[in-house]
């Protein structure tokens, strides 16, 4: 290392005129200005060069580097530094690691570089006066009606907003919001927006309640685009689409954002849009595509688009029928005259891809599908730890959100069967959901939680375990998967933090906020919705509040925020690494619907039904007490659904202390009663809707509250770290010895033990213990417990007892058209590399069973196509195994998800396992082309492996037989 600073040291000082030149061609690149070239350092005379750059909090990773990163200039080329603001550090011409600033508070910084002395340029960094002044304008003054809210804090302190309007009387009225929040993002700390002709306004009493309704309906607008962009598609240039892009800072239309957002509230409001988005999520094959013959469907292929994601995208994530949700509306919502067409297209892509999806990820043993949790898609976050490097155990779970998913997709589906007489198809898919939300119940069920297990382990395991997530129960519930005592137990049951319910729980150690420790607004409408259905005020009260307070200090419908305190970004000083949330854009397009869906939904109760409206208002003794305590009435104004013009008046009880929710006492619809269901063709051009409001009704307040310092890592709110099986060994007195490896949790930890995915001993310590009914085919996995809180661990990796039969490439029983490529020094193994071409051939012949049972086949492997979360090239292929005589006695698709590439020694992973209940005897096992995303006609301008030309391809090391316990 010395040696390199003094080599740079002289360079420069045999040219210190040239050395001041290159400092001139050198920009400020950092994660605040997205490592671009905006920030150029500019000359101000005497060899000094600047750049002055807006950043807002966080800690920073930058650089000083050329355009092409041709030469950098860095602290120290061995490490990563941080900056301390108004210090001198040397610097030298050498690539090498980020130096990072760290930031509380949105400032303007300036980067100084002084090369004055030849061969000793200095790097400063210093706040300068900040662009908002105290003497700044007041962005309220002059207007005539004024509101403010208080917003207590975690720590004890309060943000106030503001919000003025010049004239609360004229029709469309326009705002102002200004708030104390130190916010994510630079810019102002006030907004202004207006409500817009076109979409519904609200008149409360409550200027602040008034004016967030309007916020969420110009976010709305502003994520209607008629172009999208996305920096992996198109080579990163516009795609013309009327549609909705997903917000701020995300420019695309992903299914599952498109789809959640339109069914909380987009597609009451703009159908057309979102069936344009819809349409755009769809693909058929690309033309020179033969589907294999497993494959059922039109010729086309229409299908659901699954986004680039884990393991390469589908199956290893299995929930694209999302999609189904925005469809229902969409169709409940859309003019008549386009209704039909988007009807035929709905039942032609759903039909597609269930039956797709039911050869390539339904578990016909647990009756459940597999896959990803829906959303909650970044594998360090919500998995165990050993999770990213074996994604083929993600790709083999499965989620209770996810089957909750396709559970709606299939009634949706044989809905649409039905409508196009498609008898026994609508049967066909009735059955399925049937038997769904029967496993669903029987499988994922935790009575000792009182509720819904979010995951299985993937293969090998299969156990429920004990973490949760609030998408995943919330849509149990409003599905009906849950019936009403289940639903009861959930929102007792389920934990909320002062600022709302987290997405997951417990929260897990050593991850950054983003799905872990964090509040989702989507996910809280969600829950919202369900507290609503099951009659819980209590959570309902705390989703009202989390969805409210959450907009109204951030001035925008946020991505997420941190739950324990709600902020935006966490910033943790002693610890950078969990600083988050780590990504987080403003008016992202589902927390925008949520609270679109809040408000008319659920406070106005107005929701879309397949001939008309119900309606069913779902008013708080809280909310009307806190939020509507000046006025007797709050009205909706100018909701349009089919032409036709609705106008909601609400009319409010006396308040009560007592907590509650008041019951419907009468509907009145242009001056004559009706139920809380109203068919179209009762409604005119224009319609005056009057509901009002009587008994309070109470008992349903169960609410499970958890606090805890936002800072700290503790048990109230952590789950342990996943133990390890350090070791097994089957006894020759029988049994099998089981080595409890704590995985670096300390004492307060107890362990359980599960074998063959059953629960067979608890409250353990580290160390050996025997299963004195464990056999050679046994599996184990354990889990880790916190003994004061009770929050437990994600499962180990699971091992077996038996090793099973290896079988590598370079054996002569393997025939394929590839011959093996020698070991290296990064693949360490014999191997046939870039294996799948749809017309490769692999088979292994006379594989010799001598013990009946139930047996395990998996591909020993490595997919480098793409990093672990990205891209569209999982390895799907179609496995069968048949006997001496020819007979198939197992076949279906296994996984060869992407796997972590190393420059050395990279690590070959097994696929998903086919089962087999095998008798003795001789057995040859062949591999076929199946499909993944990048067969579909809309990712051929993906710009990774998958897009000019489709991507099913990896390295084979061999193959391997494990005999397991059934």
């Amino acid at each position: 290392m010395m040696r390199r600073r003094l080599i740079a040291l002289a360079a420069l000082l045999a040219c210190g005129t040239a050395a001041a030149q290159d400092i001139s061609e050198l920009y400020v690149r950092g994660a605040f200005n997205g490592w671009g070239t905006a920030s150029p350092l500019v000359a101000k005379g005497n060899s000094v060069y600047q750049a002055d750059i807006l950043v807002s909090p966080g800690n920073h990773a930058f650089k000083l580097g050329t355009g092409d990163w041709g030469r950098e200039w860095v602290i120290d080329p061995d490490k990563s530094t941080s900056v301390a603001p108004d210090q001198a550090y040397d610097i030298e011409q050498q690539s090498g690691p980020e130096t990072f600033l760290f930031v509380r508070r949105t400032g303007t910084y300036r980067f100084t570089v002084d090369a004055s002395t030849p061969g000793k340029p200095v790097l400063k960094v210093a706040r300068i006066a900040d662009a908002q002044s105290a003497n700044a304008p007041d962005p309220h003054a002059g207007h005539r009606e004024q509101a403010l809210q208080h917003w207590p804090t975690w720590d004890g302190k309060q943000e106030t907003v503001r919000y003025s309007t010049p004239d609360a009387t004229t029709p469309l009225r326009r705002y102002v919001q200004s708030s104390t929040m130190a916010l994510r993002d630079p810019g102002p700390q006030h907004v202004e927006y207006a409500e817009q002709e076109g979409l519904p306004r609200v008149r409360s009493g409550n200027l602040a309640f008034d004016a967030l309704f309007a916020l969420a309906g110009t976010e709305m607008r502003l994520n209607s685009v008629s172009q999208i962009k996305d920096g992996n598609y198109n080579g990163g240039q516009a795609i013309d689409c009327d549609c909705f892009s997903t917000g701020e800072k995300w420019a695309y239309v992903w299914t599952r954002d498109l789809s959640y957002a339109a069914d909380l509230g987009l597609a009451l409001l703009d159908p057309g849009r979102v069936r344009n988005s819809l349409d755009f999520k769809l693909s058929s094959w690309r033309p020179e595509i033969k589907p294999a013959p497993q494959i059922s469907g039109t010729r086309d292929g229409l299908q659901i688009v699954q986004d680039t994601g884990s393991g390469g995208s589908w199956p290893v994530s299995t929930d694209r029928l999302t999609w189904a949700f925005a469809a229902e509306e969409t169709l409940r919502t859309l003019p008549a005259a386009e209704r039909a067409a988007f009807a035929a297209r709905a039942l032609k892509a759903l039909s597609n891809t269930i039956d797709i999806d039911r050869v390539a990820a339904f578990d016909a043993k647990t009756g459940l599908y597999t896959g990803e949790q829906s959303y909650l898609d970044w594998r360090d976050q919500t998995y165990a730890s050993w999770i990213p490097g074996d994604l083929a155990s993600m790709a083999s779970s499965r989620a209770l959100s996810t089957n909750v998913v396709y559970y709606q997709a299939l009634r949706l589906a044989a809905k649409l069967a039905r409508e196009h007489k498609d008898a026994p198809r609508a049967q066909r898919y009735e059955e399925w959901a049937t038997d769904l939300k029967r496993a669903i119940n029987e499988r994922l069920w935790l009575k000792d939680a009182g509720m819904y297990s979010s995951l299985t382990a993937g293969h090998l395991d299969d156990a429920p375990l004990h973490k949760f997530d609030w998408l995943g129960q919330a849509l149990a519930i409003i599905t009906g998967v849950a019936d009403a005592e289940r639903a009861a137990s959930i929102l007792a049951h389920y934990p909320h933090g002062p600022m709302g319910a987290p997405m997951i729980w417990p929260q897990q150690l050593g991850a950054p906020i983003y799905h872990n420790r964090s509040i989702w607004p989507f996910v809280t409408a969600y829950g919202l919705r369900a507290a609503a259905s099951a009659g819980n005020a209590a959570v309902a009260d705390a989703a009202y509040e989390s969805l409210m307070r959450g907009a109204a200090v951030n001035l925008s419908n946020m991505e997420n925020l941190e739950w324990l305190s709600g902020q935006p970004l966490l910033l943790d000083e002693k610890n950078p690494s969990l600083i988050g949330p780590v990504i987080n854009s403003r008016r992202q397009l589902w927390s925008v619907g949520g609270y679109l869906g809040m408000v008319i939904e659920n406070v106005f109760g107005v929701t879309a039904q397949d001939d008309g409206i119900a309606l069913r208002p779902f008013v708080t003794a809280k909310l009307r007490r806190e939020t509507f305590g000046d006025t007797d009435r709050i009205a909706l104004n100018d909701l349009r659904l089919h032409g036709k013009r609705i106008d909601v008046l609400l009319r409010l009880p006396a308040a009560s202390a007592v907590n509650g929710h008041y019951a419907v006492e009468r509907i009145v619809l242009n001056g004559k009663p009706v139920k809380e269901t109203v068919r179209l063709a009762e409604l005119g051009e224009t319609n005056s809707i009057e509901i009002t409001l009587g008994k309070l009704v109470t008992g349903q307040e169960q609410i499970r509250r958890v606090n805890a310092d936002p800072y700290v890592e503790s048990s109230v709110a952590f789950g342990p770290r996943e133990p390890v099986v350090a070791s097994l060994e089957q006894l020759t007195s029988g049994g099998v010895k089981v080595g409890i490896g704590a995985g670096g949790n300390a004492d307060n930890v107890s362990y359980s033990v599960y074998r063959d995915s059953k629960l067979v001993a608890s409250d353990l310590k580290a160390g050996d213990w025997v299963d004195r009914t464990g056999g050679a085919a046994s599996c184990y996995a354990l889990e880790a417990r916190f003994t004061d809180s009770g929050n437990v661990s994600h499962h180990s990796m699971p091992r077996c007892v038996d090793a099973g039969i290896e079988i590598p490439v370079t054996d002569a029983r393997v025939t394929s058209n590839l011959k093996p490529t020698a070991a290296d020094a990064r693949f360490t193994r014999p191997h046939l590399a870039a294996w799948g071409q749809p017309n490769d051939r692999f088979s292994v012949e006379r594989i010799a069973v001598t013990q009946p049972g139930s047996y395990r086949l998996q591909v020993r492997y490595h997919n480098g196509a793409n990093q672990v979360n990205l891209g569209v090239s999982n390895g799907v292929k179609w496995l069968a195994l048949k006997d001496a005589s020819g007979k198939v006695v197992a076949q279906g698709v296994i996984q060869l998800p992407h796997a972590p590439l190393l420059k050395t020694n990279t690590p070959s992973v097994y696929s998903t396992p086919l089962a087999a209940q095998l008798k003795p005897g001789s057995y040859k096992l062949e591999m076929t082309d199946f499909f993944n995303m990048s067969y579909l006609e809309s990712n051929r301008s993906f710009s990774g492996a998958g897009g000019a030309q489709p991507s099913n391809r990896f390295d084979i090391y061999g193959v391997r037989l494990l005999r397991v316990n059934p």
